[in-house]
Formats: structure tokens, sequence, C-alpha cells
């Protein structure tokens, strides 16, 4: 859907999404398994019912706990057998000599040819989350692919601000490659990294970096998630006129503009190191020339949006990269992760593991 013409069309919302009835029920709901996902207080939307907003929460601590009981729930609903994955931690060194876990996990039998390296770094805005966002999609990589997964416990804000977080994603991925044969994976097989949201923003980072680093063995594909590309003060001219995402969903479910604020001040707080290409790829000084093949996941009702159908333009049109985009109308950001049990959040998460598959047909 990448070739779409009425990018704005696609905030349109969502017949399930309105639909749900976790979204009208009060401030808790028992999904399943005796996981409650909380959600302290419901706001007004555009789309005429209730929704969560990540903005009203009074801080990152509050944030932080509610995520975890999110993903808690996102794990139960749609979680399976995963006997045939092993999962073991490691402590690995950053640049600046502090350690943070890296947790990988690899098939009980891999493949006879080899297994393929899969590097992944969570969502959260910079500032929440850890090994559990993504715990869900390694296991399922794992068993359905054949992969050897990293799940990347980088360190957050605002304890750790900007560029701490994106240089432990950098610094993890060298580790990971460092350390293939050693973990039981050859990425000769296939070497994708990827990402949710700011995950997707320090994929997007990490990628640039290994190419002009040249890294060795390379890059061969890039999972984006529902990615940030760039500051909104920062977009260039030239592509502003396709960049409306940015208002129109500014009070979206879920991710509204006080979200975003929240977590750009406790990640970034010096407004003139948003334009850094640290944290807004789209800007590369060097271009976007001869990165790996991508894989979008976008969604329609998400003020990220239109950042990252114009990055997948410019890849593809631009550039004469692959790109395989999957877009979600009328859904907001990190649907899947607050209402799992909808069909369009199965979908989500079947989509990933596919995409991953098509990126290492791409090698």
């Amino acid at each position: 859907m990448a070739e779409v013409q009425d990018w704005m069309a696609l905030a349109k919302p969502d017949a399930e999404w309105e639909q749900v009835p976790e979204l009208q029920l009060g401030t808790s709901r028992v999904l399943q398994q005796n996981v409650v996902l909380i959600i302290p207080q419901m706001v007004e939307t555009a789309m005429g019912g209730q929704a969560p907003d990540l903005g009203v929460f009074p801080d990152i601590e509050s944030l932080r706990q509610w995520i975890s009981a999110a993903k808690q729930a996102t794990s139960a609903v749609m979680g399976g057998n995963f006997e045939s994955v092993k999962e073991t931690d490691h402590q690995v060194s950053m640049r600046d000599g502090a350690e943070i876990t890296c947790r990988v996990y690899s098939p009980e039998k891999p493949p006879a040819d080899g297994s393929p390296l899969v590097v992944l770094f969570h969502g959260g805005g910079w500032c929440i989350g850890g090994l559990e966002n993504e715990e869900l999609q390694c296991r399922l990589m794992t068993s359905k692919l054949g992969v050897t997964a990293v799940n990347v416990d980088y360190r957050l804000a605002p304890e750790h601000k900007f560029p701490v977080p994106v240089h432990d994603c950098h610094d993890a991925t060298k580790w990971a490659a460092s350390n293939a044969s050693s973990l039981g994976a050859d990425p000769s097989k296939g070497f994708v990294i990827g990402g949710t949201s700011a995950g997707g923003n320090m994929t997007a980072v990490v990628a640039h970096q290994c190419r002009d680093d040249k890294m060795s063995p390379p890059l061969t594909g890039c999972l984006l998630m529902i990615p940030a590309y760039c500051h909104v003060d920062s977009m260039p001219e030239k592509y502003k006129k396709d960049y409306q995402s940015y208002e129109q969903n500014k009070n979206a479910p879920i991710l509204t503009q006080k979200a975003m604020d929240l977590f750009s001040d406790n990640y970034i707080p010096n407004v003139s190191d948003r334009k850094d290409p640290l944290f807004s790829p789209l800007l590369w000084p060097t271009g976007h020339a001869n990165l790996p093949p991508s894989f979008f996941q976008i969604c329609g009702q998400d003020p990220l949006r239109d950042e990252a159908l114009i990055f997948e333009r410019i890849m593809r049109e631009e550039e004469g990269l692959k790109t395989k985009v999957e877009i979600y109308p009328g859904l907001p950001h990190g649907f899947h992760s607050v209402v799992p049990t909808m069909k369009a959040s199965q979908k989500f998460v079947d989509d990933t593991v596919e995409g991953v598959k098509w990126l290492l047909e791409q090698k």
C-alpha cells in the first residue's frame, strides 16, 4: 500500500477499533489469564469515543508500570508453546563501560544450513519498556523462522538521555555481529535489525551507521514497526506538504501530542539536538543509498504515519531500494499492544513475522 495517494484518508477510524469494549469500560479490564491492563484515565478523542492517552500519565515511572502490564497482556493473549526456543541472558559492555542485558533466543534445533541473526530494539519513547516488549516477537521469529534473535535492553531516559539509548543499540548490534558464531547464528544467512516506534527510529540510525562503518558482516534487512524518522520542526521543506499526520492525528488515541512531548522532553530536552541525525535519521548527512531492504508497518491514525511514508518513498523512489509496506488504516500507534484481543492486533504480529521472512529472502 506504499503507493496510496490519499494519506490523510488512512486516519478514518477502523470499525473494529471503535467497537472494542476494552476502551469503553472504565479504568481497568481483565484481558485473559488474570492479566489486568490498567488505563488510569479515559479521554475524548477525535473518533468520538473513549481511548487511552499516554499523555495523561503523570510521570515516566507510572508509564513504565503500565507498559509492562500491557506487554504481559499481549503475551498472554497471543503467546503459544515456545518449548523449542532456548533463552539466555548476556551482559554486554557498552562504549562507556556500562553493561546492559541482551537476551538471546535460539532454536533448540537450528536450521541445517545455519540460523539467521535478528536484533530487536523495543519501543517506548526511549523512556519506557524493556525485554518484555519484544519477547513475543523474538519467540515467534525463533520458533517459526529458525532465527537467533537478540533482544536489547538498552538504557532509558530520563536517567540516560540522548544519545545513550541509540549508542547502546549500535554497540549491541556490533556485539551480536562479532559474537554471532558463539550465539549459534550465521549472519551470512541473513542479518536483520528492527524495532518498534522509538526502536524503529534507532533501527534506522543504526542501519546508517553500520553502512557508513562498512560493518562486516553487513546488515541484510531492517524491520521498521511504526517508526519515527524526523522531528516535526526539522522536516525538510521539500517534504512538508506531505507531512500532515503530525497535526491530523495529534489527538488520536494512545500517542497524542502530549505523550510525544512527554517522551521528547525526557529523552532529548535540548531542542537543538532534535535535528541531530541520531534522532532524525531522515537528515542523515551521507544520504540513504545502499541501505538494506526494509519492511515497514505503519498505522493510519498515527502522528508518525507520514514521516514513515515519506522515508519509505525516499528509499524506494529516490534510492531504488527494496521496500515492503503493511498499512493499518484507521488504527492508532501501538494498538496491537493496547488491545491484543483485536483481529487486527493478531494480524500485526503475524505480519511482523512474515515481514522478517521476506527480509531474509532478500539477502
